[in-house]
């Protein structure tokens, strides 16, 4: 069954796998037609024939956006289209935005959280260079509801605009909701928040908990400023389910190669908006698919949520030793697998590499490549496939600095 509460966004959520491929897959070479058109790229207009095909084209990081920006502003020559706001994120990075219905697809999000017409959002994200607060606004906008535009900060003023207003719903990073509620309760106001739509930040259980005692439903999105919603929880709880509007690779960080349903790497999305097409985004951080569908009737694929981040860069006897080194030396000797390891040995550094491989490898050779592709000698242990955890890292860096 589906939400009872609010039912579904539209038909999209309920497509068939087969019809959702096959849309996708014309969206997506759309796409690729666009950008190869509008933009100097190593892409090219060729049709791809399924969406599997997408693992052979570059994958786009955030350091590409920043090179591409300083020499072709604001946005490297990407081809983008019906701007009406230019926003920055660190770095920099000039994202664009538009004000068409739910640009940012965060309308999904919210009408799973069971927002609608009747409600009056409280929007805690900020409106300034950043653009959370107007991709929250813009799907507040696509559900009906109404805004107040609160920003962060200026807490007494918040609990009084939320009380005289009759604000309903909050959105917001998971934790500033509590800084509300809390100063509410010092000032002796009753606020009216039955839902919270969160972002941003680590909604621990605990949290939730604390905010279902209180009345208020919170669930929590996966959303950047480059791609807008990328994953959102439903009343089933049961994982975040992938918006419609993106397709998304859980790929092995420094290659770009996906992994095998169910392992642990790196979030990579492709959108669907013509106005802002992205072509393998990398968003560094470490997620895995779901097996199944989720319990509420929604029947996109589910990914695991954050799982923390892909780049594993790390400096070991002053030497930097980075992820796509790790995919280098996998590629050059044929093991299966790899991970580094940083450890002390009294005030020392030390690096263990650990392959997955055949026992018979000779482990003089695999020394020499290790030294060779990792600028670094180290401890190097052969062990049996399928052993070394399924957590995403490459690279594990297990000193202490306290």
């Amino acid at each position: 069954m589906l939400d009872q509460d609010n039912g579904p966004f539209d038909a999209l959520e309920r497509r068939s796998a087969d019809q959702r491929t096959a849309e996708q897959l014309a969206a997506l070479n759309a796409q690729l037609t666009r950008v190869a058109e509008a933009q100097d790229s190593c892409l090219t207009a060729d049709p791809l024939n399924d969406l599997s095909g997408l693992a052979v084209l570059p994958v786009l990081r955030k350091s590409d956006l920043v090179a591409w920006q300083a020499e072709k502003p604001p946005f490297g020559g990407m081809a983008v289209s019906n701007v009406a706001h230019v926003f920055q994120s660190p770095g920099p990075i000039y994202e664009p935005g538009g004000i068409t219905h739910d640009w940012w697809r965060m309308g999904r999000f919210l009408h799973a959280v069971g927002i609608g017409s009747d409600d009056i959002v409280q929007n805690c994200f900020g409106y300034h260079l950043t653009p959370a607060g107007m991709i929250f606004e813009s799907g507040a906008r696509a559900v009906g509801a109404a805004v107040l535009p609160a920003g962060v900060g200026q807490t007494e003023l918040q609990v009084r605009a939320a009380k005289d207003i009759g604000c309903t719903a909050y959105a917001g990073t998971p934790d500033y909701l509590k800084v509300i509620l809390d100063k509410a309760a010092e000032m002796g106001v009753e606020l009216g928040f039955t839902r919270a739509a969160v972002g941003g930040g680590a909604l621990f259980p605990s949290l939730r908990a604390d905010y279902a005692e209180r009345g208020i439903s919170c669930l929590q999105c996966y959303a950047t400023a480059d791609l807008g919603n990328i994953a959102y929880e439903s009343a089933a709880m049961e994982g975040m389910i992938l918006d419609e509007g993106v397709i998304v690779e859980i790929v092995c960080p420094g290659t770009g190669d996906p992994v095998p349903e169910g392992e642990v790497g790196e979030v990579v999305v492709t959108t669907l908006n013509p106005d802002y097409p992205l072509i393998r985004f990398a968003t560094g951080d470490l997620s895995a698919v779901l097996p199944g569908q989720s319990p509420c009737g929604r029947t996109n694929t589910r990914i695991n949520g954050w799982m923390g981040r892909a780049d594993q860069t790390t400096k070991i006897k002053g030497m930097f030793v980075r992820p796509e080194q790790v995919a280098e030396l996998v590629a050059k000797t044929g093991v299966t697998k790899a991970r580094v390891t940083a450890l002390r040995d009294g005030e020392m550094d030390v690096m263990r590499v650990q392959v997955e491989g055949d026992a018979a490898m000779d482990a003089s050779v695999l020394a020499q490549n290790v030294a060779a592709t990792l600028k670094l000698k180290g401890q190097v242990e052969i062990v049996a496939p399928g052993s070394l955890p399924n957590d995403g890292k490459v690279i594990d860096d297990q000193r202490s600095y306290d």
